[in-house]
């Protein structure tokens, strides 16, 4: 019989094991629905929610720090759409 501080190993391992399969499963809805979260991104926001956080003023926030702070367009990119703009 396994010692149960090699019961709790396991224990946890199946855990995080199944905490990436859901993150993953998430991942690739968010995809499908064009979020732009990455799998970090996405694990901070279910974290969130998890503790409390109400989903829809999260997506509020994030929506509106996208608005503040855009992404820095690619500098390839930019040169190639350029490029084409001048043909």
């Amino acid at each position: 019989m396994a010692s149960p501080q090699a019961q709790s190993a396991t224990s946890s391992e199946v855990k995080r094991k199944a905490a990436r399969e859901v993150i993953d499963i998430l991942h690739e809805i968010a995809t499908l629905l064009n979020t732009n979260l990455d799998r970090q991104q996405l694990s901070y926001c279910v974290s969130l929610i998890e503790n409390g956080a109400n989903p829809e003023a999260l997506a509020k926030v994030i929506r509106q720090l996208r608005e503040e702070y855009p992404e820095p367009e690619d500098d390839e990119d930019a040169g190639a759409e350029a490029g084409a703009a001048a043909r």
